[in-house]
């Protein structure tokens, strides 16, 4: 008697349907038409989790198990007898937009024109895993023992000599196919509903080629079977840094502008020492970027892809900053003339307000939806008050305490503004429709892994953004210098504490957009 696997592989081999064969019966690549591309067909309909197609690809591409750029999720619904099981086998959807290519720094992803196969140039790629990021479901993988990004290839080489690629060749089910698709045809909306899959995104977000052959009836209580679990996700110490000092040169800098500006009326000179100072932040976070690459030594090809990458943009926008800051110095210590100095600070503070704007689009992603929304670009510039209160530290040292106040008022202003934003930025996970499953797990995250960092998140911001630079206000004219300087050291550590517990935050509570039910992925989920 029979299986019900063995009768599903007869069924196929009666019917004509390819089931784990080494050849194709398609158009090789150098005869497809222009507007035709390769894909992917998954039957989830003939799916049965035996997962051969994650072994096959592993093997054939030499990955260690814990790398799988083909993953298998399941899901499940319903009540016996009426129970469903259903499986997902995804590798690459090899996107008709693929947000990896767009996002990639060092161009290191190429869409073949005449197959439209999304490939990464491993040569070039600098191990930043940003492409991890940006794509919503999750199809680049870190590889720690080579430093950089692999993916899915679709078994390019074997497709051009009339072979199937090797997770085809493995399925017991014939569940994997590969197709020629048209390509307008495909964008077409009736056409393109058969890309989406329960719990993946939303196949327009990068114009996914994968079709799904679904079962006629789904139950309606259909779950991810990993739903349970929620981890928290990469902490990211060297960005968490890196951006937070960054944004307090920018405060800093745009502070010593207004002060220049108000010296033309009569106030305190701004010196070099004070320019050097503001500029020290963002001299040390730059370089931490560097810790967070698998190649750290190819950091400056990351301003290759300025056309569409806003990483690209950002590292630019701030290497350029910062060299221009180092510049003002030199034009202070040369007492160059006021004109040239705001002439030059006024282009290079333009350069570092798009430097953290470009910051903050970096994590603008649909892939990662508590990072999508504008809290983060209102928090990232709210950083900028911290630089305000480092310069009127300066300024007490440096003796123009009559200088301090009015910078300690507008540093105090934006640390309240900047706990308005951490606010609300809670107060909408809090309210998330109830459809929008990342924003909730995000909100968990936050509520049951990290109740005390954000206590102390805001009890550091309060104190030391708040109550310290208030007593300095009122001590500023009578205090000793030793005793202002303690109070100014003990409120900056504060507020430091404060934004790098914020910023971790943000980096360990995000939950990305991916595939559901990866239960035995080595990737940890968000």
């Amino acid at each position: 008697m029979q299986t019900p696997l063995e009768s599903f592989i007869d069924h196929k081999a009666d019917t004509g349907m390819q089931c784990g064969n080494y050849s194709i019966d398609i158009a090789k690549p150098s005869e497809l038409q222009e507007g035709e591309q390769y894909r992917f067909h998954f039957d989830a309909t003939a799916c049965v989790g035996c997962r051969c197609c994650e072994v096959a690809c592993n093997e054939q591409n030499n990955n260690p198990a814990d790398i799988k750029w083909r993953r298998v999720g399941e899901m499940e619904g319903g009540e016996f007898p009426a129970f469903t099981q259903m499986f997902n086998s995804m590798s690459c959807n090899h996107c008709i937009d693929p947000e990896c290519l767009k996002g990639c720094p060092t161009n290191s992803y190429i869409k073949i024109d005449a197959t439209g196969i999304v490939v990464h140039d491993d040569d070039t790629c600098i191990g930043c895993q940003y492409c991890t990021w940006n794509c919503p479901y999750e199809v680049p993988q870190f590889h720690p023992e080579r430093n950089i990004v692999t993916k899915c290839h679709m078994c390019h080489e074997r497709l051009e000599v009339g072979q199937t690629p090797s997770c085809v060749q493995a399925c017991p089910s014939g569940a994997i196919e590969i197709e020629v698709v048209n390509v307008q045809k495909w964008l077409d909306e009736d056409m393109h509903k058969e890309a989406n899959m329960p719990f993946l995104p939303d196949a327009t977000i990068t114009n996914s080629t994968t079709r799904y052959t679904l079962p006629d009836k789904l139950p309606e209580d259909l779950k991810e079977i990993d739903e349970h679990l929620l981890k928290p996700n990469h902490s990211e110490i060297p960005l968490v840094f890196m951006t937070v000092l960054t944004q307090i040169s920018l405060g800093g800098f745009f502070a010593l502008f207004l002060g220049e500006i108000m010296s033309l009326f009569g106030f305190a000179e701004v010196n070099w020492v004070m320019a050097l100072l503001v500029m020290l932040p963002a001299a040390l976070g730059l370089p931490l970027s560097a810790l967070h690459l698998g190649r750290p030594f190819l950091a400056m090809t990351a301003m290759k892809n300025i056309k569409t990458s806003w990483l690209s943009r950002e590292a630019l926008a701030l290497g350029v900053f910062t060299m221009l800051m180092n510049v003002i110095v030199l034009l202070y210590f040369l007492a160059s003339p006021k004109a040239l100095i705001l002439l030059v600070e006024l282009i290079t503070l333009v350069v570092g307000v798009y430097g953290i704007y470009a910051q903050g689009m970096i994590y603008r992603i649909k892939a990662r939806p508590s990072w999508d929304r504008i809290t983060t670009n209102l928090k990232f510039f709210g950083v900028t008050y911290m630089g305000v209160f480092l310069l009127a530290f300066i300024v007490v040292i440096l003796g123009f305490r009559e200088v301090a106040l009015p910078l300690l008022s507008i540093a105090m202003l934006g640390a309240l503004a900047q706990l308005f934003f951490t606010y609300e930025d809670k107060r909408s996970l809090k309210n998330a429709n109830v459809n929008e499953y990342q924003l909730k797990r995000t909100a968990r995250l936050y509520d049951e892994n990290f109740k005390n960092v954000q206590i102390f998140r805001l009890a550091s911001l309060m104190s030391g953004a708040i109550v310290l630079p208030l007593l300095i206000m009122i001590l500023v004219g009578s205090a000793s210098i030793i005793t202002l300087s303690i109070i100014f050291t003990l409120a900056l550590i504060l507020m430091f504490s404060s934004e790098i517990s914020d910023r971790f935050l943000f980096y360990v509570t995000v939950v990305p957009l991916g595939m559901a039910g990866g239960f035995f992925v080595g990737k940890q989920r968000g």
